[in-house]
């Protein structure tokens, strides 16, 4: 179990205590796949480490992952976390350019991929000089590593967060980092060791590895895992694994609400749940429909782990929380002065930690941009919001230029760099539009200049765009623009486009045949 010691917060180091104490109790089941106890877990682990290090990795380096969620990955994580060692998780969705973005910049010279990623590898790098993909064969014959266990201040992960002027972002995230999602989650939910997390996120992102996975290792609980979120399997699982919390992002909640009522849908048998963002009716559904007492919101990025948690025991909907003030702060400022507003007042939200090594070490590769991020030595975080007299933090929009769908954040520079490159195109901007229903999320929008001369078929050109970005990144909306409106700097007005939004003359997705991503 985790301490107030913060030099104690490495992950590898709390496995080897839960192993010892708790043994054969199950830590994770993989839906369809299989379970890992605590002993089993720490031993794996021990064994892919030295599988690791007998291919040539070693403390330190970097290590590309793309594998899908599921027992493989965990034995990976923790064998990387094990040798001291640094985990690239790579979302598995990512191709072409998307992918050779970071596996250049985080120059990682090992890669551990199945057949799938292993292929996207080299259709991303052509030949994929100067890396290897290792062959993790044999690895349950190795001997168990005894090297030192890593400290707390050391880099455990390098996680890609999206860009919003730039390319995509390698956030480098120390041990005591990543343990703090997983503390941040103990206090925030009351996880305990009784407690079973139901996790339908992918192991490539903060909230499912350390929210979750991370918080269920650190409290002794035990965890189910879905490889891949199914809203008609979702109140279904979490009644047959006797799951009692469970977090959901963006539209996954709309998603199981939009599922037809069953007679048993009051049975849920969740004691707490965590959806982000968590609208009124949302909360009165989980509350009312589901049988969840308790509804529990909270407010983060990768970069600043999770500062903000509602309270067991309050209803507050529409919020995303308080400061988990033990371990962080948090002001809302004026964005052009630093200074704090005025309670009630709308201004830029702004962290820093309480702890050291709670935040991320920079962004990897770009000082400059890590400077620039920690002004006045605060963490911008390019959210606007709002805190009241009571210190209830609502969130409002997004300052930054970046779009999140589906529970992705998509840099738009990386979509509009990609549809620039098509024939018949002069100039994009992608941009964010209000979902249906709105204030769960967003939706891309692409607004196209063609070439001079160029016609260009919005049915088409979508087709072309799905074949160059990620499916989480595909727009639902495009508009046929003569031209881009812009600042006298020539810098797009981005925020004149999403005003403007869809009009009648939008090609929408949904409505057409395209695949509705």
């Amino acid at each position: 179990m985790f301490d107030d010691d913060v030099t104690r917060w490495v992950l590898p180091l709390v496995l080897e205590e839960q192993a010892d104490s708790l043994g054969g109790r199950e830590l994770v089941h993989v839906v369809g796949e299989g379970s890992l106890s605590y002993a089993a877990a720490a031993g794996d682990a021990r064994r892919v480490a030295s599988r690791l290090a007998s291919a040539g990795v070693r403390r330190g380096d970097a290590v590309a992952v793309l594998l899908a969620s599921g027992l493989d990955f965990v034995r990976v994580w923790l064998g990387l976390g094990r040798l001291g060692a640094v985990i690239v998780p790579v979302n598995t969705a990512l191709e072409g350019a998307f992918l050779a973005h970071q596996l250049d910049d985080c120059g990682a010279r090992f890669v551990v991929a199945d057949a799938g990623g292993a292929r996207a590898v080299r259709a991303a790098l052509g030949s994929p000089a100067g890396r290897e993909i290792v062959d993790l064969t044999g690895w349950q014959s190795e001997p168990e590593w005894e090297g030192p266990l890593p400290r707390a201040a050391d880099t455990a992960c390098v996680m890609y967060t999206s860009g919003t002027t730039g390319p995509s972002k390698g956030v480098v995230m120390p041990h005591a980092h990543c343990v703090l999602f997983g503390v941040g989650t103990i206090e925030g939910l009351g996880l305990t060791a009784e407690d079973r997390y139901y996790v339908t996120m992918p192991l490539f992102h903060a909230n499912g590895l350390f929210m979750q996975l991370g918080a269920t290792i650190l409290a002794g609980a035990s965890a189910v895992l879905r490889p891949r979120f199914s809203a008609s399997a979702w109140t279904r699982e979490v009644r047959e694994h006797r799951c009692t919390v469970s977090n959901l992002l963006g539209s996954m909640s709309e998603f199981v609400m939009a599922q037809p009522p069953r007679p048993d849908d009051g049975e849920l048998g969740l004691r707490v749940v965590c959806p982000v963002p968590n609208p009124p009716a949302h909360e009165a559904a989980w509350r009312e429909r589901f049988g969840v007492p308790e509804v529990v919101t909270a407010y983060g990025m990768t970069e600043v782990n999770i500062p903000l948690y509602g309270r067991l025991g309050q209803s507050r909907p529409g919020t995303a929380g308080l400061v988990l003030d033990r371990w962080f702060e948090v002001e809302v400022c004026d964005p052009d002065t630093d200074v704090p507003v005025p309670r009630g007042t709308v201004g830029e939200i702004m962290v820093r930690p309480r702890v050291p090594f709670g935040f991320m070490a920079g962004y990897h590769g770009l000082p400059e941009v890590t400077v620039a991020a920690w002004r006045s030595l605060w963490f911008h975080t390019g959210d606007s919001g709002v805190m009241d007299e009571q210190g209830w933090v609502t969130f409002v929009d997004r300052t930054k230029d970046c779009i999140r769908r589906r529970g992705e954040n998509i840099s738009s520079f990386e979509v509009e760099s990609a549809v620039a490159a098509l024939a018949g195109v002069a100039e994009v901007a992608a941009y964010a539009v209000p979902s249906v229903p709105a204030g769960t999320e967003d939706e891309v929008m692409l607004a196209v200049v063609p070439v001079a001369g160029a016609s260009l078929d919005c049915a088409e050109l979508v087709q072309r765009v799905d074949s160059v970005l990620p499916r989480f990144a595909r727009p639902r909306y495009v508009e046929i623009v003569d031209e881009l409106p812009r600042t006298p700097t020539a810098k797009v007005r981005k925020a004149e486009l999403r005003r403007r939004a869809v009009t009648p003359t939008t090609w929408d997705r949904e409505a057409g045949a395209g695949d509705v991503g």
